[in-house]
């Protein structure tokens, strides 16, 4: 039997143009993450994005996709949770939506937790052609042997969420609280492991107007795909009722300290930071990567060993390639 090849060409790859679901915050066949403290509003936008496309509308109500210029039609959603209760809470959210909620389907979790890598997700996507999955929270689907911390162990799980998504072209919103760090950036706030961040293509951070308790901001922390988008508000009102307002001015850093502006971090509690957030999954990473990212940040090589050595940051060399470690 003849072996495939292991190496490809790039010019036999056929390029592709990436579709939207919302743009520019949501792509199909690429994973969101969608992040914010808890109830700050992440789980009602889910259902309200999943309510329009089960109505054939896009995010913001209208009955054609803004970038084609053609007419909607709705479309499956796959919704998971394992924070509320269907009857009690998701299902009076869809309704007061507008959903159709025959559009919605979810995998029965009565016998045992779903995990994302059990195949359960897979099935369900043959079956109802969803265009949309919405796990919340993320952290639930992991299994119990995925510590989200470790980067290691969180890759694979990325990777095959990433696979399943192009796969089936379906978008695929994760839903994910923040750290307790907070007078971290933004990007660093989020639960778990940097990979996540970086294994999303768009991270959106949802946070509740501090002049405003009713509204809420959405924010663009990283966008892999797209120019980053403005700003968005929508209001939270009586009965779950939710109405989208459309741009705004808003800054992540910012917003997630309140009204205050954010003090200027210094490069070496930005160092820190980042290393800890590089490292603290205990694997080694190569310190020409991690030179080249924290200059990318504004962080010096002099700023970045000068903490390596207060975090107690072990350098190892490997085939002429010298590598770090959290010790």
């Amino acid at each position: 039997m003849e072996a495939k090849s292991c190496i490809y060409n790039m010019a036999k790859i056929q390029e592709t143009e990436t579709e939207w679901l919302w743009y520019p915050y949501i792509p199909y066949g690429k994973v969101t993450i969608i992040q914010g403290d808890p109830g700050e509003g992440k789980t009602t936008l889910a259902l309200n994005i999943a309510a329009a496309l089960t109505k054939g509308e896009n995010v913001t109500g209208g009955k054609t996709d803004p970038l084609t210029g053609q007419e909607l039609y709705p479309v499956p959603v796959l919704f998971q949770t394992a924070e509320d209760g269907l009857a009690d809470t998701i299902k009076p959210r869809l309704v007061a939506a507008g959903a159709d909620c025959g559009y919605i389907s979810g995998v029965d979790e009565s016998v045992y937790p779903l995990t994302i890598t059990d195949g359960r997700l897979d099935e369900a996507l043959r079956l109802t052609n969803a265009r949309l999955i919405i796990l919340d929270p993320l952290q639930a689907y992991l299994g119990a042997d995925v510590d989200m911390h470790r980067a290691n162990e969180i890759r694979p799980v990325m990777s095959y969420l990433s696979n399943m998504a192009e796969q089936f072209g379906c978008a695929i919103i994760l839903i994910g609280h923040m750290n307790k760090n907070t007078g971290a950036k933004a990007a660093y706030r989020g639960l778990g492991s940097i990979d996540l961040t970086a294994a999303a293509r768009s991270v959106l951070l949802v946070a509740r107007d501090k002049r405003d308790t009713d509204r809420r901001i959405v924010m663009h922390i990283k966008s892999s795909l797209a120019r980053e988008g403005k700003p968005v508000a929508f209001r939270l009102g009586d009965n779950n009722s939710f109405t989208y307002e459309g741009e705004c001015e808003a800054d992540p850093d910012s917003i997630l300290l309140g009204a205050a502006p954010v003090p200027q971090q210094t490069q070496t509690d930005l160092a820190k930071q980042f290393l800890m957030a590089e490292l603290g999954g205990g694997e080694p990473k190569a310190v020409k990567e991690l030179t080249m990212k924290a200059e990318n940040m504004g962080i010096t090589y002099a700023v970045l060993k000068s903490v390596k050595k207060e975090l107690s940051v072990i350098s190892t060399k490997k085939e002429n390639m010298w590598f770090w470690q959290l010790g």
